[in-house]
């Protein structure tokens, strides 16, 4: 606050928006829990045939996709969880729901994904070094019904991860299956056409890395989030730029954006009011931007009026001395 500016604590004022009820719990559509739920039963049908056509055939490439589907298999079970958990009313303790169990899964998920990386590259070096008879043709068909059920899984929560970043994550998921298929069949192929032995170990050395890379990412995400860091797609200075243009800011101090769960965002503030600026419309105002433009869900606005020059002077003339 500026040395012109004097704290007007009455003004300070919460703004939830016509909808906030429904940001705090983050209301989750029947489409979309239908969406998860199929997703959720394909994911789990292939991991099965998955490991067990990769024990059966020799497949440390099948083993390792299966590893991959294992985990994301965990990442639909948590978005059906949140999606269940969101519907769970607030309470005095939980004023803001339960949506960070989300959150609290995802970082258990990450480490776990990086720990099964580890294990199937330990075992894909392992191949490389002495590879192993593979059944092809087997290892290929099902291979191939892998990526169709990756795709099917895909094509059903395409629709909703538009609009729900719960259910984009898992799509995005499913998506990473379908590349891990995608390398084990490769892998088969070159077994099959060229003999390259060592084709299978090197496809899982790939699907290892790309959960390297999830495992990273769903650590580094949860971690943001549980530390309240601003996220990572906002750009504070011009969020900060953009409110000192609404009508009746000043300035705008102690600005804080965070992500209470996965897609509600909430976000505190003080804004010092120009002199004669209306404290209710220019509390609206603000939230209206950062609402619309920056779908942040939950905005706290202390507005701070600022002193007319004039005022300054009162009780700062010397006093006169008396006799």
């Amino acid at each position: 606050m500026s040395s012109l500016g004097i704290r007007a604590s009455l003004f300070q004022m919460h703004s939830h928006g016509a909808d906030s009820s429904a940001g705090h719990g983050r209301s989750h559509g029947r489409d979309d829990v239908s969406a998860l739920r199929a997703a959720f039963a394909i994911t789990v049908s292939v991991l099965l045939l998955e490991a067990v056509g990769g024990w059966l055939t020799g497949s440390v490439a099948l083993m390792a996709d299966a590893g991959h589907m294992l985990t994301d298999a965990g990442a639909l079970a948590i978005a059906l969880s949140a999606a269940w958990m969101a519907r769970r009313p607030r309470s005095a303790q939980k004023s803001f729901g339960y949506g960070r169990a989300e959150i609290l899964g995802a970082l258990v998920n990450g480490i776990l994904l990086g720990g099964v990386s580890v294990g199937i590259a330990l075992e894909a070096f392992e191949r490389l070094g002495n590879p192993g008879s593979v059944q092809v043709v087997p290892m290929l068909a099902i291979a191939v019904v892998g990526l169709a059920a990756n795709l099917l899984a895909a094509r059903l929560l395409m629709g909703s991860s538009r609009e729900n970043l719960n259910v984009r994550a898992a799509f995005l998921h499913v998506l990473g299956d379908a590349l891990g298929s995608v390398a084990a069949i490769v892998a088969g192929l070159s077994l099959l056409l060229f003999d390259l032995r060592a084709a299978d170990a090197v496809a899982a050395l790939v699907i290892a890395a790309l959960l390297v890379v999830s495992a990273v990412r769903l650590v580094r995400e949860s971690v943001d989030v549980l530390l309240e860091g601003a996220p990572r797609h906002l750009d504070m200075d011009e969020i900060r730029a953009e409110v000192e243009r609404v009508p009746g800011v000043i300035s705008v101090h102690d600005l804080h954006i965070w992500t209470v769960s996965s897609g509600f965002l909430a976000m505190s503030a003080h804004v010092d009011l120009a002199p004669g600026a209306d404290p209710e419309d220019t509390r609206k105002g603000v939230h209206r931007l950062l609402h619309q433009r920056y779908a942040v869900e939950h905005t706290t606005i202390q507005t701070e009026a600022t002193a007319q020059p004039e005022l300054l002077s009162i009780g700062s003339a010397p006093s006169e001395p008396t006799g």
